[in-house]
């Protein structure tokens, strides 16, 4: 077996030798339990603006007690008392070691090794240790413990990040995001906000009545999007599995089923590319509501919206500094939002009228733009173009919250044609999806439950997958059987959740939101 690289590092062999020490002096360095009293930040939040007594009122107990846990990650001595700061998840703390009264746990001092020479000799930055003490104010106002024991919980072999030099490679800190976790106090906090986000989401569905539940990772056949999937074997069953692309499928079957409103929070897996916005693994929140349509569900996702801004920063109105150029833009979350059709979209951010144009024509304005796949642009049918015109056109000006309402039939296989005839008649269905800085955030149908047509879909999307299209997927006829068997008239709602903590988070790029995201080896 190979020795890792970080084992010949100074640091790690001069740990080490610490570590052996410990351990010869009869001391556990890994001991299973330790009970805080308070954190760090509950300790500032209680005692912020109050009277505290003085170090020498805290040495003799007259002070209150606390007992604290965390990382060492900052040390320095002074004459007769040392400084320390204490940080966990929620904050630091400082704590004062003195050299007459301070103990270690399990150390028995001697003349050459006192307590406190043994906390400057054996105990390192980054090192997670218990201080149990009394709390002061300094002369500058600074509260503190001081520490009467410290134990020992873990010693660490290897460094923090340097001080300095901080944690700046991106590559570094997504990939050991337990250093960008130590090291960037900015990088817990957008992480405690995901938290949040996802518990406001489920409090949310939950007052409206929805339950959550949880559908399978692994599937015989994939659908519910337009998606290359993960393939994998089941070796029990000797049989070709999938990663779920989507979570809709199974969900519509608890619709079938007769569960009123469902939701689920979980992960979806994509065998696409990676950029600023997109991750092979994400996490998806759909839901599904009998008896509601896309007009309930633009109404639900709005509102929704408004709520999160709400808790959060106690107003729907946020500011984002642009990466490219550092300006700024507001936006405003306040329900309800713009609702524009993709062709009135198109005309109104893009100055083309689709309904005077010919399929040739909007084939001729796509291929002057460049951006997409000429062979892609050529083969697609009128209301791929209409879409393609849209996303050439359009996103980009979408700055304040806009649904977008009234798609083509050729961008989904699931959703219900428009109840309007003449927007029938032209193959549009109901479905809208919600844009915001230029992003999109949602995606909504009135969901299809006629038999005959979905079958009609989704036997289209399999002969383009049987013609080479990865993205077409497969015939579910267990999906089609479940039709059959009749589903109310319902509303489906997807919510990119990683999207929407990058909005309420402010970070430009998916990987700040997803602990660990998917690097290339070496990246």
């Amino acid at each position: 077996m190979t020795t890792p690289e970080y084992h010949q590092h100074e640091e790690f062999i001069n740990r080490s030798q610490k570590l052996s020490e410990i351990r010869e002096l009869g001391i556990d360095p890994y001991p299973p339990k330790f009970t805080p009293s308070s954190t760090p930040h509950e300790l500032n939040v209680r005692w912020e603006g109050k009277e505290m007594g003085h170090s020498e009122e805290a040495a003799e107990g007259k002070t209150e007690k606390a007992v604290i846990a965390g990382r060492l990650v900052l040390f320095r001595a002074m004459g007769k008392n040392a400084f320390g700061h204490i940080q966990d998840e929620t904050g630091r703390i400082q704590v004062m070691f003195n050299r007459d009264l301070t103990q270690v746990e399990g150390f028995q001092p001697t003349a050459e090794m006192t307590a406190i020479k043994f906390i400057e000799k054996k105990i390192d930055l980054g090192d997670i240790i218990g201080v149990e003490g009394n709390l002061f104010r300094t002369q500058k106002g600074e509260l503190t413990l001081f520490a009467k024991k410290v134990t020992i919980l873990c010693k660490t072999l290897l460094p923090l990040p340097d001080k300095h030099g901080g944690l700046a490679d991106k590559g570094v800190r997504y990939r050991k995001r337990w250093l960008d976790l130590i090291a960037n106090p900015e990088v817990v906090h957008v992480f405690q906000m995901r938290a949040r986000i996802q518990r406001l989401i489920r409090e949310y569905c939950d007052r409206f009545g929805f339950i959550e539940v949880e559908t399978p990772v692994l599937q015989n056949v994939y659908g519910g999007a337009e998606a290359a999937p993960f393939v994998t074997e089941l070796n029990a069953l000797h049989q070709e599995m999938f990663l779920r692309i989507a979570l809709e499928l199974p969900l519509k079957k608890l619709i079938v089923g007769g569960l009123l409103k469902v939701f689920e929070m979980g992960k979806v897996f994509r065998n696409e590319g990676i950029d600023r916005t997109h991750n092979p693994e994400f996490t998806m929140l759909e839901a599904y509501a009998a008896y509601w349509d896309y007009n309930d569900m633009m109404v639900f996702t709005e509102n929704l919206f408004e709520e999160i801004a709400l808790k959060l920063f106690k107003t729907t109105q946020l500011t984002f500094v642009s990466a490219e150029d550092g300006s700024e833009k507001t936006i405003d979350l306040k329900a309800p939002w713009k609702r524009l059709s993709m062709v009135d979209s198109i005309k109104t951010y893009g100055n083309i009228d689709v309904k005077q144009l010919d399929e040739e024509q909007m084939r001729k304005i796509l291929l002057e733009k460049g951006k997409l796949d000429p062979k892609e642009v050529k083969k697609a049918p009128r209301g791929k173009l209409i879409a393609y015109l849209f996303e050439e056109f359009v996103e980009e000006h979408l700055i304040q919250p806009h649904h977008i309402i009234d798609h083509p039939i050729e961008t989904t296989p699931l959703c219900k044609l428009h109840r309007n005839p003449e927007l029938r008649k032209e193959n549009f269905v109901e479905r809208f999806e919600t844009f915001i800085l230029g992003s999109e955030f949602c995606n909504s149908y009135t969901e299809l439950n006629d038999p005959v047509l979905q079958r009609q879909l989704l036997e289209e999307q399999a002969n383009k997958r049987e013609a080479g299209d990865e993205n077409a997927s497969p015939l579910d006829e267990e999906f089609i059987e479940a039709i059959c068997q009749g589903m109310p008239p319902t509303g489906g709602l997807g919510i990119g959740i990683d999207r929407l903590v990058m909005l309420f988070t402010k970070v430009h790029s998916i990987r700040d939101v997803l602990y660990f995201p998917l690097m290339r080896p070496g990246e």
